[in-house]
């Protein structure tokens, strides 16, 4: 008797009875929007923690790598157009500024990736902003990704893994890919750049 007493005990239990323990709710579904799994959203949110703790030198890196490969794009940059050699642009005051504001917005699409509506708006406000700028391209976007990666990986270093290296190369182009569809949708919604907000002049 007591040996079925105890079974009952234990199947009652597993199927969540009344004295038993309530089953955990379901994990949402991820949405479908974003190309990372819970599991690697969770990852990166934490891995960027670092990378948020060095924003200036990370985004002076990545422009003097952008720069190395596409030295054209200098000529973007009325500020710091002049600086033509690695040592010019790593003491420019005006490149470490605009470095810091393009890591500002990098750093705001990743910090709130658990809400994804804000992300995919502040970036669609982020494009459609660029296509003010004289001379830019939408292309343009894609040209920092191999600088951005790189950066990352100086500034994390024994930290960045293999699998981190994963996570960082599709969250970089979920932004640009989400940047070029607000630069695209700025030309028929202008007002889409004025909901822009600079986040690293707060």
């Amino acid at each position: 008797m007591g040996c079925k007493l105890g079974k009952l005990v234990a199947s009652q239990g597993a199927k969540g009875g009344k004295d038993g323990p309530p089953e955990p709710p379901a994990p949402a579904p991820p949405d479908p929007r974003l190309p990372l799994t819970a599991k690697q959203k969770y990852n990166i949110m934490a891995s960027w923690k670092g990378i948020s703790r060095a924003m200036e030198p990370t985004g002076v890196y990545m422009f003097i790598k952008l720069f190395e490969e596409h030295a054209e794009l200098l000529d973007l940059f009325t500020k710091f157009a002049e600086l033509r050699t690695k040592e010019e642009q790593q003491g420019s005051l005006e490149l470490a500024e605009h470095a810091t504001k393009v890591m500002s917005t990098l750093d705001e699409a990743i910090r709130t990736l658990d809400s994804l509506d804000q992300t995919i708006q502040y970036l669609h406000a982020v494009g459609a902003v660029h296509r003010r700028l004289p001379g830019f391209q939408k292309e343009y976007f894609e040209r920092i990704e191999r600088p951005f990666l790189d950066a990352v990986k100086t500034t994390l270093g024994d930290r960045y893994t293999d699998n981190v290296d994963v996570i960082y190369q599709t969250t970089i182009k979920f932004i640009i890919s989400t940047l070029l569809e607000g630069f695209e949708l700025g030309a028929t919604n202008p007002e889409l750049a004025n909901s822009y907000v600079d986040y690293s002049a707060s």
